[in-house]
């Protein structure tokens, strides 16, 4: 039996491989960072028997709730992921399974590789009312893109979605996979008329090196993006400087920021109600986005999520509290799970890749809906 994670986004350290029915593995922290959770990799094994993995470090991971009622993903084309036996015992997250071929590949959730990263935004270049932009480079020296969509037209509202500022949260690239297909179609009458009315800047991947490394929260230096809107840096976000400076260049009038949440089965938004500037305007216009998406798919709800932040304390080092403050505008995060969405359970994939693009289409008939009035 052989195991490795040398591949894009892999992570794991292997204890003890010698007893298939006890496997010791253990989770690799984010580079200069004590965050740790995600992990992928391979196992290959000509014998089909049945294969008990420990992960025993789980119990210090940075979200431990996120195990309760959590099953692994596993694939053995890397295309189909599917959900497998999974228990936690407050230490161990230890999975059960017996494989059917020679090589399996197990992780915390569907990958999202670096090289579907490139095609999705060289795919997307050949559209006519797209351009491919750099705004520079990684600590590790990849390019931090942005996908212009639209003419830009004096009066025109400009909408910006980021994702995977966490590199581990891939639903996140999957969601903006599913959201910039439908917004390219020529044949989408939904999208034509929205490019119409409002040009997007789209961000699939703010952490190119967090998520080639394998990391859950950070980039290369072990800084959380999400922490660094108020005061980023060329020398440890460039990520952030970059693209904030690239919004005050534009202009936002709406912002989506896509994650994904360890603990919380659900699909859900974070709004802007801590930050001091925020009034009856961004209200209605928060409440008109969530209600419309309720109408929209049952794959969202309003009940669960985090809680709201008291009048004037939202941190703005936090992205979208930062960009809802500096341009008084309807900023949200939008969070779906790793686990599976208990509103509409699949016991064979939970929330998936899938799943996350058809909320990115879905997610843009709510933007449809909304964007006469967000000016």
């Amino acid at each position: 039996m052989h195991i490795s994670s040398q591949f894009d986004s892999g992570n794991i350290d292997v204890i003890d491989a010698s007893n298939t029915q006890d496997i010791k593995l253990a989770i690799k922290k984010d580079n200069n960072s004590d965050f740790y959770q995600w992990f992928h990799f391979n196992v290959h094994n000509n014998e089909h028997t049945e294969h008990v993995f420990h992960i025993t470090n789980a119990g210090q991971a940075a979200y431990v709730e996120g195990w309760q009622n959590y099953q692994a993903v596993a694939s053995y084309d890397r295309e189909h992921w599917f959900r497998v036996p999974t228990s936690f015992d407050g230490q161990n997250l230890t999975i059960t399974f017996t494989p059917e071929c020679d090589s399996t590949y197990f992780a915390y959730f569907a990958p999202y590789s670096y090289e579907r990263h490139l095609s999705l935004l060289h795919n997307a270049q050949l559209s006519e009312s797209c351009q491919l932009q750099v705004l520079g480079q990684t600590l590790d020296g990849r390019d931090i893109s942005v996908l212009k969509v639209g003419e830009e037209v004096e009066g025109k509202p400009v909408i910006w979605l980021t994702a995977r500022q966490h590199p581990g949260e891939t639903m996140a690239e999957w969601f903006m996979e599913g959201f910039i297909d439908r917004l390219l179609d020529v044949d989408d009458g939904t999208a034509v008329s929205l490019l119409n009315s409002a040009v997007f800047y789209l961000v699939p991947n703010m952490n190119p090196d967090g998520s080639v490394r394998g990391h859950l929260r950070t980039n290369a230096a072990g800084v959380n993006l999400n922490r660094e809107w108020e005061n980023p840096t060329m020398e440890q976000s460039p990520e952030v400087y970059l693209v904030r400076e690239k919004m005050l260049s534009t202009g936002v009038d709406m912002h989506l920021d896509i994650h994904g949440d360890e603990a919380l089965p659900f699909n859900f938004v974070a709004g802007c109600e801590g930050i001091p500037s925020y009034d009856k305007r961004l209200e209605a216009l928060e409440n008109a986005f969530k209600n419309i998406l309720l109408a929209i798919t049952p794959e969202f709800q309003d009940d669960k999520g985090y809680d709201k932040d008291a009048p004037g304390q939202a941190n703005l080092t936090v992205g979208s509290n930062w960009v809802g403050e500096q341009f008084n505008c309807l900023a949200y995060t939008l969070e779906m799970p790793f686990k599976d969405n208990l509103l509409l359970p699949d016991v064979d994939v939970g929330w998936s890749d899938n799943r996350s693009r058809n909320l990115g289409r879905d997610v843009l008939t709510a933007i449809y809906h909304l964007v006469d009035d967000l000016r």
